[in-house]
């Protein structure tokens, strides 16, 4: 069995229905942004496990296995993902439909991930709604399933069905998602753990003028943790005024520069504080404070409790596992 997070009260659990020659990198593109998720707000916002149709293990395209956590009518959740990927029309037979019937009234959103689609659209369950498929198969989708309004998007969430092209496309959905449920600037540290290009904006929305002012400002930021720049520097950085960087931050992420910068140099020195041995004083130097006092009072602001809570919390933490 694959372990999963621990559930609680406000915690999204989502379900993967998963078939063999599924998509090793669709499934990760998925799972890891949730997963950095939780680790980066230390709290288990999301849970998720593996389904198959009859709780037998399934292999990847590239011959990976997965055991799954139960059978598909087992599971029960806020959202089912159906990710069949390759050889997925050797799947959409009747056992599969009148599983995806029933398991439609179990579960708060479904979701056709890649070729998904095409199994939640034979078992109708995705009539009147609009739609995308892994951009091959778009053509012929639209014509086997004239009910459905396709679209060669890269994905569309439509009320309680979601639907995505493909694994590129699985990242900027469920990163949307993130910053759906729990803010700009979890997603936006989410998308820099991944180095992605474009951190700053949404995965959902082309980066424009003032979206691209903003990622270059987070770089900047990024790039000046130990010396923190003033934000007229930033701004002059990016090319615009200070005045011009609030405004465009506060319209793309919901916070002043100055909060984000914070954000980030806080963020470093709780990583430095579960990761590393180095004094909290040595830590405070590199994330940018005079002192360790100064950034003590920053860091419980921030998380609610001081540096060495943290600390001895993962010490304690990591001897229970062992």
């Amino acid at each position: 069995m694959q372990s999963s997070p621990k559930i609680h009260a406000q915690t999204e659990t989502i379900d993967f229905l998963l078939f063999d020659a599924f998509s090793n990198h669709c499934l990760a593109n998925t799972v890891e942004p949730l997963r950095a998720a939780n680790t980066l707000s230390r709290r288990p916002l999301y849970a998720w496990r593996f389904l198959t149709l009859d709780g037998a293990p399934v292999h990847s395209s590239s011959g990976m296995q997965v055991s799954p956590h139960e059978r598909l009518d087992q599971g029960r959740g806020s959202m089912l993902v159906v990710m069949p990927s390759y050889g997925f029309r050797g799947h959409e037979g009747w056992r599969t439909v009148r599983a995806l019937t029933s398991a439609a009234k179990r579960y708060s959103v479904l979701a056709g991930l890649d070729t998904g689609s095409w199994l939640l659209a034979r078992a109708g369950l995705l009539d009147g709604h609009r739609a995308t498929i892994h951009w091959e198969e778009l053509s012929s989708f639209a014509e086997t399933f004239p009910q459905v309004q396709t679209l060669r998007e890269r994905f569309v969430i439509d009320g309680p069905r979601i639907t995505c092209s493909g694994a590129m496309a699985a990242f900027d959905l469920v990163m949307h998602l993130i910053e759906q449920d729990h803010g700009q600037l979890l997603a936006l540290e989410v998308a820099q753990l991944f180095m992605t290009r474009d951190s700053a904006r949404s995965h959902g929305a082309p980066a424009g003028i003032g979206r691209r002012s903003v990622n270059k400002a987070v770089m900047a930021m990024q790039d000046n943790l130990e010396r923190p720049l003033s934000i007229a520097q930033i701004a002059r950085q990016v090319g615009c005024t200070q005045k011009t960087l609030e405004a465009r931050m506060m319209a793309e992420l919901k916070a002043t520069p100055q909060t984000v910068y914070r954000r980030l140099r806080l963020n470093l020195a709780r990583k430095l504080v579960t990761e590393t041995d180095q004094p909290v004083s040595e830590i405070a130097a590199r994330c940018g404070y005079e002192n360790a006092s100064a950034m003590t009072r920053a860091f419980r602001a921030e998380f609610g409790h001081p540096p060495r809570v943290l600390r001895n919390g993962d010490q304690i933490a990591a001897v229970h596992t062992r």
